[in-house]
């Protein structure tokens, strides 16, 4: 079995405004540690065995920090780039269509770029769990062990054990509202990660199936590809024929090939400022700061500075975020509702 590491690289993740904007997306932050989630990311996959050099799918206005990133790490990648944003499923069509290109029957462990995952030692162990499984002809799925009834993922129902420790999925359910996500943690639902290990003809043949415009169109880009160097530009031509649609609606939430392997890692899509404090070093009393903070008696909070001092007396459960020379105040319980700044700025240009 080859193994073909393939990164998502795309969005901008408004909820983490003000840190994250436009010009400067999440991906490409130091949100959690020294290194950005993508260069995470790559640190992952680079101790995987057998896998071959990293791929990653982006946008032209993300290929410097794409390049200066994987360089910072000494880490050759592969990058695919995009004409225009055509939502995941062109995205991952294209990838495929590439390395089947390469390898008839090479495995994708595909990975979005702004996720936390914690043991990467566990993590290397349920990839190829995964991927062995998708080398057999299902689209592995990897689904998180939830930890509370959140309601900004989507969750997975399994079905009937298969054979090498992976699950049938039953069915992908959307985000749901409080009361539901209760249930689903009592019915033994689990987190939809949203990363996978397929084979690259079976993605194609299933997209083909399912959505054939979206699957001639992502071929033709990459047959009519050009390469320069570690850069590969997609036909754009081709491109624009596949159809905007995400991997989920294209594939997922249709194929009987659909199988999910239970993580044995921690996960967080890092998708608003709770999550950041989720995955967070934080103190005895809860807090996490980041820059120059000074806390009096304040419990579970997120700090953080790129500049000016920033001090909060007697507080709790509470975001306070200066960066970029903007500020964001929220209870951690609302950072869902950041993106609505995000969208208001963006409508007053």
């Amino acid at each position: 079995m080859s193994l073909y590491p393939v990164v998502l690289c795309g969005g901008s993740g408004t909820r983490l405004w003000p840190a994250s904007r436009p010009d400067r997306p999440k991906q490409f932050l130091p949100l959690t540690g020294q290194w950005s989630s993508f260069q995470e990311t790559l640190l992952r996959l680079a101790v995987i065995e057998g896998a071959e050099r990293t791929i990653v799918v982006t946008g032209p206005g993300m290929v410097a920090d794409v390049l200066s990133q994987a360089a910072a790490l000494e880490i050759p990648v592969t990058v695919l780039i995009e004409p225009q944003a055509r939502d995941s499923g062109p995205a991952v069509a294209a990838a495929a269509a590439f390395v089947r290109a390469l390898d008839g029957e090479g495995v994708i462990l595909m990975l979005a770029s702004d996720h936390y995952i914690g043991q990467p030692e566990l993590f290397a162990e349920d990839a190829l769990q995964a991927a062995e499984a998708a080398s057999k002809g299902l689209i592995v799925t990897f689904g998180v062990q939830p930890t509370s009834p959140a309601t900004g993922y989507g969750y997975i129902r399994p079905g009937e054990a298969l054979e090498g420790g992976v699950f049938k999925v039953d069915a992908f359910v959307e985000k749901p509202d409080p009361a539901t996500a209760r249930g689903y943690l009592v019915d033994g639902y689990l987190w939809n990660s949203g990363n996978f290990a397929f084979r690259a003809d079976v993605m194609l043949g299933e997209m083909e199936a399912f959505e054939p415009d979206l699957a001639a169109g992502a071929i033709a880009s990459v047959e009519a590809a050009t390469a320069e160097g570690p850069l590969v530009r997609l036909d754009a031509e081709g491109f624009v024929r596949a159809t905007r649609k995400s991997l989920d609606y294209a594939v997922m939430e249709r194929t009987k090939l659909a199988a999910v392997v239970p993580a044995r890692f921690t996960w967080s899509d890092l998708g608003a400022w709770d999550a950041i404090w989720e995955a967070s070093d934080r103190d005895g009393d809860g807090n996490a700061v980041s820059g120059d903070v000074i806390l009096v008696d304040s419990l579970n909070t997120l700090v953080r500075t790129d500049g000016p001092t920033v001090g909060v007396i007697g507080l709790s459960d509470i975001a306070v975020i200066v960066e970029g020379g903007a500020v964001l105040v929220c209870r951690r319980e609302d950072a869902q509702k950041v993106k609505h700044v995000a969208e208001t700025l963006k409508a007053r240009g």
